[in-house]
């Protein structure tokens, strides 16, 4: 077996930049880190490296040969799209069998300010909680309104707090079905032809009822200030900073509804399952900075290229890390799971179609793709399209100082 015959890993990942940078970033910001972030680091260290072992397949066709290294054991720490490629299958089938064909179905965008991202950063489990409250009551209210469309709907919510500079940019995404049910349970009632609710009613109540949250958050301690934001612990700074926020945007925008169930199904395997940045993204690591691809949506979504000290790039990387246990895609309305299934069978009934939908899920497109498309068989051969990746070999797991680098991570750093 000839060394030449077996393709290299991809140039520069995510892991390769904590592995060289992991400890200088350590030493800044150790001791403040949470746990959820020095998890994160330590599974990204030790992350499809040689330490986990792995295999040399070879296509069964045309010989071609690649090195496979194991992914974490532990599934739910898997980060890798491969890795979580059966997980998400079953979960776009789920979601296939929930949609309605005749449907059209809407899109909603609910932002939180700017100002409000260091209060949100030192207290990401409250306020990311009082942001789903506030999104799916502000829906739920305006479509229950009979001047609106008078009607229970049903929808999903995403939580994402990046943007393609990975800095802070909290925002969930709704997919929302294009009506709902009557309060009697008898009638389906859509809503009107490409329009939804109307934003400035939505950004209104969105705008109130998240603010009203957050104080009452504030007024009963569950709300920590730490470093530069020590002074709002003073209710009186406390109440300065809300007033500012009412004068700032919460944004609400829509946008036109999906041209279908299939484009539906597109946009939820491309965005559901996402991380701040992909490797696809990475460009270099030189010099101790990290230069990367981002697509500049204010200008004509033009490519553009950014450059980071390397400690920066990891430090904003794991802003995104979520708390331990919090779920970023919730269901509400008749997508709620306890009834989700005794309603939509009700939806279906009331719109005329068959029990189930004959729709096919896609697979989950690779993170960092710029269109959707589907995924290859993981085991059909790269290069002549016609075999099958086979195993020839066995790599067994070699300890080493990316083991080592990975525990430490674990621990508090003095």
């Amino acid at each position: 077996m000839g060394g030449s015959d077996i393709v290299k890993p991809p140039q520069l990942e995510l892991a390769d930049i904590v592995r060289e940078y992991g400890s200088v970033y350590l030493a800044r910001y150790g001791n403040a880190m949470p746990p959820e972030q020095r998890k994160a680091l330590k599974d990204i260290v030790a992350y499809r490296t040689a330490a986990q072992g792995g295999h040399v397949k070879q296509c069964d066709q045309c010989g071609h040969m690649e090195v496979f290294y194991d992914s974490c054991r532990n599934p739910a720490r898997r980060r890798d799209p491969k890795c979580q490629a059966a997980a998400r299958a079953e979960w776009m089938e789920a979601r296939a069998a929930d949609l309605l064909e005749r449907v059209k179905y809407h899109h909603a965008v609910f932002t939180l300010p700017e100002q409000l991202g260091p209060v949100a950063l030192q207290n990401k489990r409250v306020v990311y909680g009082l942001l789903f409250r506030a999104v799916a009551e502000t829906l739920q209210t305006i479509a229950k309104d009979p001047k609106h469309l008078g009607a229970e709907i049903g929808f999903l919510a995403i939580l994402h707090t990046w943007g393609q500079r990975l800095n802070h940019h909290a925002h969930i995404h709704c997919v929302i079905p294009g009506g709902g049910l009557s309060f009697d349970g008898q009638r389906w009632i859509p809503c009107r032809k490409n329009f939804f609710l109307p934003v400035r009613v939505l950004s209104a109540l969105f705008r109130g009822k998240f603010l009203s949250y957050l104080k009452e958050a504030f007024q009963k301690g569950k709300l920590s200030f730490h470093g530069q934001l020590q002074s709002l612990a003073d209710e009186n700074n406390w109440k300065r900073f809300l007033r500012s926020l009412r004068q700032g945007d919460l944004v609400v925008y829509t946008k036109p509804p999906f041209g279908g169930v299939h484009q539906v199904l597109k946009y939820l395997a491309r965005y559901t399952h996402r991380v701040a940045i992909s490797n696809q993204r990475l460009l270099s690591l030189e010099d101790g900075k990290v230069r990367f691809r981002w697509k500049d949506y204010q200008n004509g979504h033009k490519q553009r290229t950014m450059t980071l000290d390397a400690v920066e790039f990891i430090r904003r990387f794991l802003l995104h890390v979520l708390p331990n246990g919090f779920m970023r895609i919730r269901y509400y309305g008749f997508l709620a799971n306890r009834k989700r299934r005794e309603k939509i069978a009700l939806c279906r009934r009331l719109l005329g179609l068959g029990d189930k939908p004959s729709i096919s899920p896609p697979q989950p497109v690779q993170e960092g793709l710029d269109a959707p498309s589907q995924l290859d068989d993981f085991t059909l051969c790269p290069v002549c399209k016609k075999g099958h990746m086979i195993n020839v070999e066995t790599i067994q797991p070699q300890p080493s100082w990316v083991l080592q680098l990975a525990c430490s991570l674990v621990h508090d750093t003095s």
